[in-house]
């Protein structure tokens, strides 16, 4: 069987062994290809091997780490994770638990029991049956399909994050100015919505599919005051259907046809005066928790859409990007801003104070730019607003 480094969902189906519960994806047994898709960094391999000689210390566990348990449909690695460790974003220790068995986190699949081996005063993940268990099965080894969507489980909830894939974007100038935009629609309209037509004028390629943005914002920095790029309001998208023209009209003059468009999704109203860009070719590059390599602080930079505050698994703009090091999957610590200027009550003079800033939440980088990154809020105690702190956790 050939792996594909770019495998339809439909199309592409995986063929795997089925053996003492396991169920082992034969895309990674084929080649790499496949496997090249969920990158594992030198980092992440360095500490799974450290890890895998030595285990982890108890003490690293969560407090009801469960003996044993069975990869279900819907889990993911950062659920996982947060079954047996502490800190959910430290995934490398549960994989480097024991290399031999999981040689690649992300070819774990519904069906695998995965369970602890704490001898020594360390522990170890294994996979497979624990020994001692009482219960004996005759395995034959059988050959199962299974579709590429449904085999490995991902590393986390990837619904959260797919819906702002296409829509959460930052441009490095405010170059929608120059895009092609809608100059009429269709009868008149004011407002298109799926299905209807938009004629378009500007300079257009080659290409189908194209999303429709609103006149793009500036993103400033909360501390220095300087413009990290450009946000725009993603409206839906729209298909080209016939390129425009110039052609002689009845008075012998140039007559200027624009291009016809299809809109094929509307989010918000669609209208003369906005912008089209190109749809990105999709990324199949997994999301993997990690920490950053080193020190890292920065700032919320705005909410979102229009909310003022945010919560759990809402997205942010943090004013770091590729520039200063930040990677998709890193996990970032929100910090709330102590009080000022507190009275010691119980001082004489009494004397003012400024109370430390309190960690209270957890960031998952998604998608990086060259100084700005959108992230999402994993968990949080309090409300998240622009001007908020957060660093490597």
């Amino acid at each position: 069987m050939t792996a594909h480094t770019r495998p339809s969902p439909h199309a592409q189906r995986l063929m795997s062994l089925a053996g003492a519960g396991l169920l082992i994806g034969a895309a990674f047994h084929a080649g790499s290809a496949l496997a090249a898709n969920y990158p594992i960094t030198t980092q992440q391999r360095g500490t799974a091997q450290q890890v895998a000689q030595a285990g982890v210390p108890l003490s690293e566990l969560a407090p009801n780490a469960p003996d044993s348990h069975t990869v279900k449909r819907g889990d993911t690695l950062w659920d996982i994770s947060k079954l047996f460790l502490r800190s959910p974003w430290r995934w490398p220790e549960l994989w480097g638990m024991n290399l031999d068995q999981i040689r690649n986190p992300h070819l774990i699949y519904p069906g695998q029991v995965l369970y602890l081996d704490k001898t020594g005063g360390r522990a170890r993940l294994r996979a497979g049956q624990p020994a001692g268990s009482g219960d004996v099965v005759k395995l034959s080894p059988r050959v199962r399909a299974e579709a590429l969507d449904s085999a490995a489980i991902p590393s986390i909830p990837l619904n959260l994050i797919q819906p702002f894939l296409n829509e959460a974007i930052v441009f490095q100038s405010d170059e929608l100015a120059l895009a092609p935009r809608i100059v009429a629609t269709q009868e008149g309209r004011v407002v298109l919505g799926r299905g209807d037509t938009a004629y378009v004028r500007g300079n257009l390629g080659t290409l189908r599919d194209y999303r429709v943005f609103r006149s793009a914002k500036p993103l400033v920095d909360p501390t220095t005051k300087e413009v990290l790029g450009y946000e725009a309001a993603y409206l839906g998208t729209a298909e080209y259907v016939r390129p425009g023209e110039t052609r002689n009209g009845a008075d012998g003059k140039a007559e200027i046809v624009p291009a016809t468009f299809t809109v094929t999704s509307a989010k918000l109203e669609v209208g003369v005066g906005d912008r089209l860009a190109p749809v990105p070719s999709r990324d199949y590059a997994n999301y993997v928790p990690h920490a950053p390599k080193g020190a890292l602080d920065g700032r919320i930079v705005s909410i979102y859409g229009e909310g003022l505050n945010a919560g759990q698994n809402h997205i942010v703009a943090i004013n770091r990007g590729a520039r200063d090091g930040v990677e998709r999957g890193h996990v970032l610590a929100l910090w709330r801003a102590g009080a000022q200027q507190v009275i010691d009550t119980t001082d004489e003079k009494r004397t003012p104070m400024s109370l430390p800033d309190e960690r209270h939440g957890l960031l998952f980088v998604f998608s990086v730019f060259d100084r700005v990154s959108y992230a999402l809020i994993l968990n949080v105690q309090q409300p998240v607003r622009a001007g908020d702190r957060f660093t490597q956790p």
